[in-house]
């Protein structure tokens, strides 16, 4: 399997009606020596604050042990000896789902009670082999893992109960939406868009889910997915070169550069728009939100936004997790869609220093807009999963 694939994981939550806080947690972190991303969602039972401490304490060892490769049987041990236990049921009070791909397709699956996860690969049934761990101490319950290699437009989908008992309570059909419901669907929307991305469809799956519940959650919903494919490429030019002669090198890279484009600043697409030979437009009719400067459009381009003031917007909304479809429409949320739904982000950030918001008494590392594309370039690493590199010209 090529190295150039890429890894998409993503998810979407939603809690249970009349609580502040899920009981179901999602937690990812990239293991860069190894090429590999694991990701957990851990489902604490009941629901509100106490049902998300236990989740909390789950995911967080689990993902810990399976990022060390410790053996599955003895992590799973300590798990359970951390958590009280149901004591008619003998059941843990907290159930787990661990994926670990690695960027060459290698995977290995850890379920613990939760619904069993789907592998779906477009236009074909894969039937995936279990074995059925028992922890020493725990012989009554069950850990079974899975280890197989996936494919490029391979998809993982793995949710807590809440998805697949979507439905079970609403009078008006109470029936649960069930595990080949939820495959069907998930089937559906790969048939409607093949390229749809992880973000997209766990949101459209937790989407369905609360419709089935009647717009109330009953439960907890929790769904993560995991996109293994080639990378989709971002490139975004934010500030003019340091000298002048290399403003031929930065159209350079806009030309070599096979991937979606955006700028971000006036000067900079003027430059561009100068050597490139296009038109810079506007857009009157769609930018109405006063707070957010005006974006325009060039041909080539996503999307044109003004520079320091919209990606500063940009670095906050990245820090509140916000969702750009549930935004106003203006620059700063079609410009945060964009690396979003991106793999790979690339900013090339010009060096020349903005007299309008850069002292010249201050080290030059501290120019403004060179710090928000790091804090942005920190976020999308660590937060979302995405591989970035900053180049200056």
């Amino acid at each position: 399997m090529s190295a150039e694939s890429f890894i998409e994981v993503d998810s979407c939550q939603c809690a249970k009606d009349g609580q502040s806080i899920s009981g179901d947690v999602f937690l990812s972190e990239k293991v860069k020596e190894d090429s590999r991303i694991v990701s957990v969602l851990s489902n604490g039972r009941g629901s509100g604050v106490k049902a998300s401490v236990l989740a909390t304490m789950t995911a967080t060892m689990a993902l810990s042990f399976m990022v060390s490769r410790m053996d599955i049987c003895d992590s799973g041990e300590v798990i359970m000896d951390a958590l009280p236990v149901i004591n008619v049921r003998k059941a843990s009070y907290s159930t787990f789902t661990i994926v670990d791909m690695a960027s060459t397709g290698e995977t290995r699956i850890v379920e613990h009670a939760n619904p069993p996860f789907l592998l779906v690969r477009p236009g074909h049934e894969v039937k995936v082999e279990k074995t059925a761990l028992f922890p020493k101490r725990w012989k009554e319950r069950v850990i079974n893992h899975s280890s197989f290699n996936v494919q490029r437009e391979d998809r993982i989908v793995f949710f807590s109960e809440g998805l697949t008992q979507a439905g079970a309570s609403n009078p008006s059909s109470p029936v649960p939406w069930g595990l080949e419901g939820v495959d069907k669907f998930v089937r559906q929307q790969i048939s409607k868009d093949p390229s749809i991305s992880a973000r997209e469809l766990s949101r459209r799956l937790v989407a369905r889910a609360l419709e089935l519940d009647g717009r109330i959650a009953q439960d907890d919903i929790t769904c993560g997915v995991v996109y293994f494919r080639s990378p989709r490429q971002l490139l975004v030019l934010t500030g003019p070169p340091f000298n002048r002669s290399s403003d031929r090198d930065l159209a350079a890279i806009v030309e070599d550069n096979p991937g979606r484009k955006v700028i971000c600043g006036g000067t900079t697409a003027n430059i561009l728009a100068g050597l490139l030979k296009r038109t810079l437009q506007a857009d009157h009719e769609q930018s109405r939100d006063a707070k957010v400067p005006m974006f325009s459009r060039m041909r080539g381009f996503e999307l044109v936004t003004e520079g320091a003031l919209t990606l500063g917007e940009v670095l906050r909304l990245l820090e509140m997790e916000s969702i750009p479809e549930q935004m106003n429409l203006n620059g700063a949320a079609l410009l945060l869609n964009l690396p979003l739904d991106s793999d790979i982000v690339s900013f090339v950030v010009g060096t020349s220093i903005n007299l309008a918001y850069h002292d010249p008494t201050f080290p030059v590392e501290l120019d403004l807009r060179r710090n928000i594309v790091k804090q942005i370039a920190r976020l999308l690493e660590t937060r979302y999963m995405k591989r970035v590199a900053i180049q200056y010209i």
